[in-house]
């Protein structure tokens, strides 16, 4: 067996990904234990938390959405709502827009609607298809649209 050595950077950026991943696919079950919901939450923060040790703010909003989905898989939308809207500062203050401002509008609108708040859900909803309708990349948008379409009523 050999011995891997990364600097401290390559170490960071590589947990996040791992991580991130994991979450995926912990996401893309059909059923989970309780034990997997709880890895689920606990390798989405440790992933933002190595993208915040070295990332760019693209890297630190998606991990941002990451966590604000998991909260939402899981029904809990408090949690949910305070990372989606972390997402959608991170954008605005980083001036990022195309497909990660949609989804950050995405994110928070899920939020709401979980919560039963249908107004905040509408006006997100309504500016999460105004950005959607900016992505740049035709796959990228017809993928946004069809992940809005899961936000229940």
């Amino acid at each position: 067996m050999t011995e891997e050595h990364y600097t401290r950077n390559e170490f960071h950026k590589k947990m996040a990904v791992d991580l991130f991943n994991l979450v995926w696919s912990l996401m893309d079950k059909k059923e989970r234990t309780t034990e997997e919901d709880d890895k689920m939450v606990h390798a989405a923060h440790a992933s933002r938390y190595h993208w915040g040790e070295i990332g760019t703010p693209v890297e630190i909003e998606r991990g941002e959405w990451q966590i604000s989905r998991v909260y939402s898989v899981l029904n809990r939308p408090d949690a949910a709502l305070y990372h989606g809207k972390r997402c959608l500062e991170i954008c605005q203050e980083n001036n990022i827009g195309d497909f990660d401002m949609a989804f950050a509008h995405e994110a928070v609108a899920r939020s709401y609607a979980l919560l039963g708040r249908k107004g905040e859900r509408e006006t997100h909803l309504a500016l999460a298809r105004e950005a959607g309708e900016q992505i740049t990349e035709e796959g990228d948008r017809t993928y946004f649209f069809s992940e809005l379409d899961t936000i229940p009523e």
